[in-house]
């Protein structure tokens, strides 16, 4: 794999001495990393780790104590509409308008974005076909299941043909098919240059899709790199999953839930 380190001019994001807190709590503490071009870079960590302030800060929702956001040589608060071009965004939790169809929804983005509507029109087609949302185009999206509407928003956060995607738990309420074509779909966004961050709790996807990995806990990297070169820091040869509770230091307590699990009574048989 190329060495993208070495490349400053291949930097998307680039996060320095980010710090962001909640009254007396701090959520983000100096938290720096970099997002290269052509790479899926995962942001990893536990529930309350700082990962959703990370986000919400690279989208300038949240205004920054100290540090600094770049994408593209954008920053976040200053340059927001630049920012909001080149980033497309997926949210964990469903952020629809369910009183209009589909096709309202996704008129009025094309219309807001003031995108082209013939290429748009054709990237359209194209996402809507690939997804199997092509039937739903003129429902209500209130009457659509949890899956069917996440595939709505991976449409909304494609159709503009961002450079960087920003992906919350991604597969959330998607059938296997569908999750097996979006992968493929993040496969070819950085295979034509695109960049993706990746957070997700699904220790699975993170290990067959991201090219780097960061490891946040208490609003901080703790450790970052290839999962290879994550099991070479550990010495092991052990799953991400269980390298993930090991550096979170959760394995221990995870171990003793699970033996507690195990000592309670079997099922009596009627």
């Amino acid at each position: 794999m190329k060495d993208l380190k070495k490349d400053n001019n291949n930097i998307m994001l680039e996060i320095t001495n980010l710090t962001k807190k909640y009254g007396q709590t701090i959520a983000v503490d100096n938290l720096t990393f970099t997002v290269f071009t052509g790479e899926i870079y995962g942001l990893l960590g536990p529930n309350g780790a700082g990962k959703s302030t990370t986000l919400k800060s690279i989208l300038g929702l949240l205004e920054l104590d100290s540090g600094k956001i770049s994408v593209l040589g954008y920053n976040p608060i200053s340059s927001p509409t630049q920012v909001k071009e080149l980033i497309g965004y997926l949210p964990e939790e469903s952020s629809l308008y369910e009183s209009m169809t589909v096709k309202e929804l996704l008129d009025f983005i094309i219309s807001i974005r003031k995108l082209d509507p013939a290429s748009t029109l054709q990237t359209l087609d194209r996402l809507l076909d690939v997804l199997n949302a092509r039937k739903y185009y003129t429902s209500m999206i209130a009457s659509l299941s949890k899956g069917n509407k996440r595939k709505i928003e991976i449409i909304t956060a494609l159709i503009h043909r961002p450079q960087l995607l920003i992906l919350d738990e991604p597969l959330f309420g998607l059938d296997t098919r569908s999750a097996v074509i979006l992968k493929e779909i993040f496969r070819l966004h950085i295979e034509q240059g695109g960049s993706i961050l990746l957070s997700t709790h699904i220790m699975d996807l993170a290990q067959q899709l991201c090219t780097r990995i960061g490891i946040i806990n208490n609003g901080t990297i703790i450790v970052e790199g290839t999962f290879e070169e994550l099991q070479e820091k550990s010495n092991s040869t052990k799953s991400l999953e269980q390298l993930f509770l090991e550096l979170t230091n959760q394995s221990e307590i995870t171990s003793n839930i699970i033996q507690q699990l195990r000592d309670i009574p079997a099922i009596k048989a009627k």
